[in-house]
């Protein structure tokens, strides 16, 4: 059985718990009590450092537990600054320290989302007084150097980590025994419906619902794509359409069915690849396997379309799309125990804003049917 750890925000919380607690009390917490709200339960999250820095401000350091998940922050530090204030309207004010992302598209503000505002919000006003206020800086000394590993600067968080998730509990997404809960929720929507829709994340699942596709055939997938195909095709649905963010659902056109980082990454093999079938110039091959990210990729050949007048996202994605469908298709026959399965599959590419980047010719029909 794998362990389950807590998300980021639930150490924030507890750093930010103790180091309140030492301004009040002036004594250190070894166990800081974090009442998740999501679950209804309460978290006893180690401390391992609590430090007055003046008569009104002190640190606390937590060390990020996400159980047996395969996350880059596991045992990253988190500090919490929380110091007295006298101004304003509200009793916490939460601020992003060095190492939290902030946010491009919404004037830069720290991404520490509705989850984590609520968490600390919550867990700190419980121990103000009536008219005592603080202001909280959360800080992650890794946080920037980490970001780089993560595709966060695709959803446009940059020069550091979110604080996201709409829970307490981090579930290991990448264990077998998340494969199983995913794979049971599968069948049940086999079951009702011959078409569905596999979104690797979050993100898919809330733009899939937008363009009307009904939610209940949707399916998340996390990374586990290709055992997720090949039990689609055993509970006999017919018709699959892929629906993910750049970045990682090309990975399926390099033969990458379980798409963690950890586990592989070929994204500019792949794009560099169809770049050169395409026909572009080698300069700009290059420019493109040497991207920092799947989305420099994109931006560099949508500026190459701008001041050439030519049509290469539209070439490149377009034959990423279809080589996508054709793997997948070989993936399901390759595992398949009989020859008598017929699934068929479409794929649909997004960028970082949530745009379409491309549809297959397949997904365009399965498109059709599912709006």
């Amino acid at each position: 059985m794998s362990r389950s750890g807590y998300t980021l925000p639930v150490f924030a919380c507890a750093a930010a718990v103790a180091a309140l607690h030492w301004l009040r009390d002036r004594q250190p917490l070894t166990l800081a009590s974090v009442d998740l709200i999501e679950p209804a339960q309460i978290a006893e999250i180690p401390i391992e450092q609590v430090a007055g820095l003046s008569e009104n401000t002190a640190l606390a350091i937590a060390r990020s537990d996400p159980g047996d998940n395969l996350d880059l922050t596991k045992d990253t530090p988190i500090w919490a600054l929380v110091e007295w204030r006298e101004q304003g309207d509200d009793a916490v004010i939460i601020k992003g320290g060095e190492g939290i992302g902030r946010q491009v598209n919404a004037d830069d503000k720290p991404a520490i989302y509705a989850y984590a505002q609520r968490l600390l919000k919550e867990n700190l006003q419980l121990m103000l007084a009536p008219g005592e206020k603080i202001t909280v800086t959360i800080i992650l000394p890794e946080g920037r150097s980490l970001a780089v590993r993560t595709s966060n600067s695709a959803f446009g968080v940059v020069e550091g980590l979110s604080l996201l998730g709409t829970t307490g509990i981090s579930q290991p997404l990448s264990t077998p025994d998340q494969l199983a809960i995913f794979r049971a929720e599968l069948q049940n929507k086999a079951s009702r419906f011959e078409s569905l829709v596999f979104c690797i994340g979050e993100n898919g699942l809330d733009l899939a619902r937008k363009l009307g596709i009904n939610p209940e055939q949707l399916v998340k997938t996390a990374n586990w794509l290709g055992p997720m195909l090949v039990e689609a095709d055993v509970l006999g649905v017919k018709e699959i359409l892929l629906f993910g963010y750049h970045g990682k659902l090309m990975k399926l056109a390099g033969g990458i069915f379980h798409t963690h980082h950890y586990l592989a990454d070929g994204r500019r093999e792949i794009l560099a690849a169809h770049c050169a079938i395409a026909g572009l110039k080698s300069p700009d091959i290059q420019a493109v396997f040497n991207s920092a990210t799947a989305e420099a990729a994109l931006t560099y050949l949508k500026s190459l379309d701008a001041t050439t007048g030519s049509d290469w996202v539209n070439q490149v994605y377009s034959a990423i799309a279809e080589t996508i469908d054709v793997r997948s298709q070989e993936y399901i026959q390759n595992h398949r125990e009989s020859s008598t399965g017929s699934t068929i599959c479409g794929s649909i590419l997004f960028d970082r804003d949530r745009k379409i980047i491309v549809k297959s010719k397949t997904a365009g029909l399965l498109m059709g049917k599912l709006c």
